[in-house]
């Protein structure tokens, strides 16, 4: 998969807690990789995008599950720079090897920073 997106990250969201994964340019041609784990109360999601801000991030995925995902669209969408995706759950439920909150923010970084064309949106 070709990386289009030098700055990304993928979120995946839960109740309490959201595991995210960022991508950003390393040494050489490489890219480096960070997970982090935030509350998903209004301090952690503050602490979140200013990290994303900190890192220069330009594009946010997320899956769209219940409703957990509004809080942090509508933040990130208020933040000028980061431009979050709302990707249906639908279409990235199918995670190689073995399904963690780790494995899926890695999956979901990779999508949002592989895809040359917005994806499809779910319904909010």
């Amino acid at each position: 998969m070709d990386v289009f997106e030098e700055r990304c990250a993928g979120v995946d969201l839960g109740k309490i807690e959201c595991k995210v994964c960022i991508r950003v340019p390393g040494k050489g041609k490489r890219s480096r990789r960070e997970v982090r784990t935030f509350s998903t109360m209004c301090d952690g999601l503050l602490e979140l995008r200013d990290w994303l801000m900190a890192n220069e991030i330009t594009r946010v995925g997320m899956e769209a599950t219940a409703s957990s995902w509004k809080p942090l669209h509508y933040l990130l969408e208020a933040t000028e720079g980061i431009e979050p995706w709302l990707l249906n759950a639908q279409h990235i439920k199918t995670v190689p090897r073995r399904k963690t909150d780790f494995r899926d923010c890695e999956w979901i970084c990779r999508l949002a920073a592989g895809s040359g064309r917005r994806p499809r949106p779910a319904g909010r």
